[in-house]
Order: structure tokens, then C-alpha cells, then sequence
């Protein structure tokens, strides 16, 4: 895609696979055994993703790395694999308390091209840096969730809106 299109980093857990509600009302969905886990994969999500690759380049920025693509594609209905994010494991298995542990990957794949990030676990260095990165000249929009929710048609509507500012 033209680099003139925004990336949409994709975050999974707490996006795409919910957890946190009611276990007697379950959003839309249905479960899905990764490597043995069962994860409740939202019944809009696949939806709500084929909507927005019209608008930007999507991208798995998940803990899950590749095996985003082993199981998502098929089971949502995506039109294929998409790249993924790699995140370094720091010595020792601790990650810095100063930073969320993605922003170096994120750095170093998005370079200042224009990016929302959709996460449920943004954190006040997420914002600092979006902030900084925004003032560079490389606008970036997170999108948190809520991990019982997920990605909603508001998120959506907010998020083509935003890139319609790049096209």
C-alpha cells in the first residue's frame, strides 16, 4: 500500500479476544482454541476489520506475533495474512517500568508514518509518546478498549473519519 496510508496497529487480546465480561452474558462471539487456550473472539470483529483495510494497512501489534495470521485470517473472514510486529524479550524476562513494552517495535516498523493503535492496555507513556510523536510531525491516534467489549462501530466510525484526513 502507498505509504501515504495510514497503519492501523491491531491489538488482539482485550480487541479482537475478549475477556473481562459477565461469564451468564457473553457479548456476540464465539471460542476459538489457540495452542490449547480458548479465547472468546468477538462476533464484529472480523466486520469491523474488513471495514477499516479500505482505509489504512493493518498490522497485528499483539504479544501473539505471528500466530496472529495461524488463526485470525480464517477465523474472522480477514482477506489474508498481515504483517506483524515482533517485540524484542528483554534480559531476564523484566520489561522496562518507563515505557509499554511495544513502543520500541512500533518505533522501529512505523517509522513517522501517520498510525492509530487500537489496545486495551494503553498506559500514560503511550500517550506521552503519542503526544511527542504527534508534535514531530507523525500524527497517531490510540484507540483504547474495553477488553469485555472490543473494537466497536463507534471505534470504527472514529477511525475512518481520522484517516480520511491521509487519502
Amino acid at each position: 500500500m502507498a505509504e501515504a496510508v495510514p497503519l492501523l496497529l491491531i491489538d488482539v487480546d482485550g480487541v479482537i479476544s475478549l475477556f473481562g465480561f459477565a461469564p451468564d452474558a457473553p457479548p456476540p462471539g464465539r471460542f476459538l482454541l489457540v495452542d490449547g487456550i480458548a479465547h472468546f473472539l468477538s462476533a464484529t470483529a472480523g466486520d469491523h476489520l474488513r471495514r477499516l483495510s479500505d482505509a489504512f494497512e493493518p498490522v497485528w501489534c499483539t504479544g501473539w506475533e505471528e500466530k496472529a495470521n495461524d488463526y485470525l485470517p480464517h477465523a474472522l473472514g480477514l482477506p489474508g495474512p498481515y504483517p506483524h510486529l515482533s517485540f524484542e524479550r528483554p534480559a531476564g524476562g523484566v520489561r522496562p517500568a518507563h515505557a509499554h513494552w511495544k513502543l520500541a517495535a512500533i518505533e522501529a516498523y512505523a517509522g513517522a508514518r501517520p498510525l492509530a493503535w487500537i489496545d486495551d492496555a494503553h498506559d500514560a507513556s503511550c500517550a506521552d509518546w503519542a503526544h511527542a510523536r504527534a508534535q514531530a510531525g507523525a500524527p497517531t491516534l490510540l484507540v483504547p478498549t474495553d477488553p469485555a467489549v472490543g473494537l466497536t462501530e463507534r471505534d470504527v466510525t472514529m477511525l475512518t473519519i481520522w484517516s480520511a484526513a491521509f487519502g
